[in-house]
């Protein structure tokens, strides 16, 4: 983004909002964007209204969104377990702007802004990608050209020139209204939390929230598959693997400790024993090996090393 803010003309003819991936991590990235370009940058604030010549950078663990005319930032559910999250700043922007919304997908993992670039395309906006030899991480690009009929793809080095003349294009005809599933999506995510939402737009699946323990509802005919919380958190499905793979990790891990300990304990159960009565503790030194055994296999598991399996 800092290349792209370098590179835009003075008094940029459109408001730009970027959400990036920082978390709750303290950021300086309106600075940064301020000092590399003509244009002033600044974090997006409640009920502020966009104006052209101006980049609104998303808060650290902070959704943006535009509603009515004016930014919403809200510490709201975790969208593919990020805030802020890429998908709810489009989908905001396609149900506002419709034909007049422009989404760009820049470099990152995942799969983060597919969906919202597909709804900003279906609300008759236009959709551009950074060239995935172009990214550093060309997972979301390569995604977004995967899923959705994109109408530019630009390398950062042409993306401020075509973001330029894309601005001062006259507002396309025929804008598209935002289909009701769309809506329904946003509020089950970003509004009322009525069920009714969610079970129009989904049916329950076999799986569970990673962010608070829920069912998790599949969303209907959607490509790609994602999945949303009664409480508002969503993934898709690359992003559900990449966190259950996180935490099986932790748990794993949390496993192998507790075997280890487990050893330790009874090993110490078996010198106990074996210092009252001569041989009283066998079974307790058993016990033992076959942990450190255990333990060995699932530590070989974890790390990815090859395991004999003797029949």
């Amino acid at each position: 983004m800092l290349k792209i803010a370098s590179h835009l003309p003075a008094n940029f003819p459109a408001p730009i909002l970027f959400a990036q991936h920082v978390g709750a991590h303290p950021s300086v990235l309106p600075d940064l964007l301020s000092y590399k370009g003509p244009n002033r940058a600044k974090f997006g604030e409640q009920g502020e209204v966009p104006q052209p010549g101006t980049i609104y950078v998303a808060p650290s663990d902070h959704h943006m969104l535009i509603e009515h005319g004016k930014i919403r930032v809200w510490k709201g559910p975790k969208i593919h377990h990020n805030r802020p999250a890429i998908d709810p700043l489009f989908r905001s922007a396609a149900m506002e702007y419709g034909g007049r919304a422009v989404g760009v997908v820049l470099t990152g993992m995942l799969d983060d802004g597919t969906a919202g670039l597909k709804a900003i395309k279906e609300c008759g906006g236009l959709a551009v990608v950074q060239d995935p030899d172009d990214a550093q991480e060309p997972s979301m690009p390569l995604s977004a050209l995967a899923y959705v009929q994109v109408d530019h793809v630009a390398t950062l080095d042409d993306l401020a020139a075509l973001l330029g003349m894309l601005a001062s294009s006259k507002p396309r005809p025929g804008e598209a209204k935002p289909a009701q599933w769309l809506r329904d999506e946003h509020a089950a995510t970003f509004g009322d939390p009525d069920m009714k939402h969610l079970k129009a737009i989904g049916s329950p699946s076999a799986f569970t929230c990673p962010d608070c323990g829920g069912a998790l509802f599949e969303l209907n005919d959607q490509q790609p598959v994602r999945f949303v919380c009664h409480t508002g958190h969503a993934y898709s499905l690359r992003t559900l693997t990449a966190v259950r793979e996180e935490t099986t990790d932790t748990a794993l891990w949390t496993s192998l400790r507790a075997l280890q300990e487990k050893e330790a304990i009874v090993r110490r159960l078996a010198e106990v024993q074996e210092s009252r009565m001569p041989g009283g503790g066998e079974l307790a030194r058993r016990e033992a090996e076959e942990l450190a055994t255990a333990s060995k296999v699932l530590r070989r598991f974890i790390e990815g090393t090859p395991i004999a399996v003797v029949p």
